[in-house]
């Protein structure tokens, strides 16, 4: 695709009245894109984001759905973090992780419990693990939830190297917590937990080893870690590479090796893109990250939209914001740039004109006719989701289109 700029004008985000519209020379692909708008909506994203965030640093999942209000997920939130890092509103990030390192140090005395039942060989009850979501204050919250899921505390630790990473922080401050999601995590790397979409307990889910392997990585390339957490890190983080390519892989339909959705599963799931980017578990460009990305794309996304899997029932199976973005994600560091831009392009032509941005659109459903009951349950599709807004904002930034002078 041949982007063609105003004169003067570029692609680096720069909040100039030279900013360009971009035009597609093919009609088949982009007839025009407007990047404007484009630089409009990150901005309306990060104010989504930062209206939303509770004093004491949590990011709700979504201020105003039933099933969500009053509570935070680390996942959900450690990728709106990394959205508001790259954004560079380097406080509100940082009182997010503030927050969840807190969280976790007042868990240490649990994980300690927890590491020793298993290391005299209990079979720890699912009830006594850490779980997924957390109200704001850090309380565990009274609805019942599907709530023992592994990947939310490697993707947190991700999240804060990262940011700390990228402004030249301390991890001092969140040191406590980072020990704490180690020890949690190099503990039961490998138990069967929920997925990122609050199923299948009883499996053991590619994402979220791929989440592990990186949060543990980032944690040992950080360099803060003491000894023997360190090694146990290092070695927990290669075992669940190990797993996944001895187990996770499936030739599915394609015929072609590719990432599966869970150890023995012949499907696929569009959060396995997380484990090339950012998780790191595949490179961009190898023979199977190249592989898991196209038949996400060839399975799951319908003109721009993507779906999570096959079998999606939840709202009738509609197309998800976040994981478009995170499909442009990869692209984007496979060179592909302009596969890159029409994955921003259907996030930003599926934004709410009050600029609120959903979980989930109903342009394709897979399964219409379970959306009724959603409905009935839940009410309305939960937006904002600020975890859409977070993921909008991280693939404007490799796109350059993020407004420069932020006040941090």
């Amino acid at each position: 695709m041949t982007i063609v700029t105003t004169a003067g004008s570029d692609l680096t985000g720069t909040d100039s009245p030279g900013h360009p519209d971009m035009t597609e020379n093919s009609p088949a692909q982009l007839p025009a894109v407007d990047a404007h708008r484009l630089v409009d909506l990150a901005r309306v994203s990060h104010e989504v984001i930062t209206r939303h965030q509770d004093a004491g640093g949590a990011y709700p999942a979504s201020p105003t759905f039933s099933a969500y209000r009053g509570y935070a997920w680390l996942r959900d939130g450690a990728f709106t973090a990394e959205g508001v890092s790259r954004y560079g509103d380097v406080l509100s990030a940082s009182r997010f992780h503030t927050w969840a390192a807190g969280v976790l140090a007042g868990r240490a005395d649990q994980v300690a419990d927890l590491r020793t039942a298993a290391a005299r060989g209990e079979d720890v009850a699912l009830d006594r693990m850490l779980p997924t979501r957390f109200t704001f204050d850090g309380g565990v919250g009274s609805d019942p939830w599907w709530d023992f899921q592994t990947d939310g505390y490697g993707t947190w630790l991700w999240s804060v190297v990262e940011h700390a990473r990228r402004h030249g922080l301390p991890l001092e401050p969140w040191q406590a917590g980072i020990d704490v999601a180690v020890d949690y995590l190099t503990t039961f790397w490998d138990r069967p937990c929920y997925d990122w979409w609050e199923e299948h307990v009883e499996q053991r889910h590619v994402s979220t080893l791929g989440a592990i392997y990186g949060g543990l990585r980032a944690a040992v390339t950080a360099g803060t870690l003491e000894a023997t957490r360190l090694s146990r890190a290092l070695a927990a983080a290669a075992s669940a590479r190990d797993v996944v390519l001895l187990a996770g892989t499936t030739t599915g339909t394609g015929g072609t090796p590719h990432l599966a959705k869970w150890l023995g599963s012949a499907e696929v799931d569009g959060s396995l893109a997380a484990c090339v980017v950012p998780f790191g578990l595949l490179e961009p460009g190898d023979a199977l990250a190249t592989a898991t990305l196209g038949t996400i794309a060839r399975d799951l996304e319908v003109a721009g939209g993507v779906h999570r899997f096959a079998a999606d029932v939840f709202y009738g199976g509609g197309q998800w914001l976040l994981l478009s973005c995170l499909l442009g994600w990869n692209r984007a560091a496979a060179g592909d740039r302009e596969g890159a831009l029409r994955s921003l392009v259907w996030a930003a032509d599926h934004t709410q004109p009050d600029g609120d941005m959903p979980e989930q659109v109903a342009d394709h459903l897979l399964h219409p006719d379970h959306r009724a009951e959603w409905l009935a349950r839940w009410g309305p599709v939960a937006t904002p989701l600020l975890w859409s807004h977070g993921m909008y904002l991280i693939l404007a930034d490799e796109l350059g289109l993020l407004p420069n002078g932020v006040a941090s």
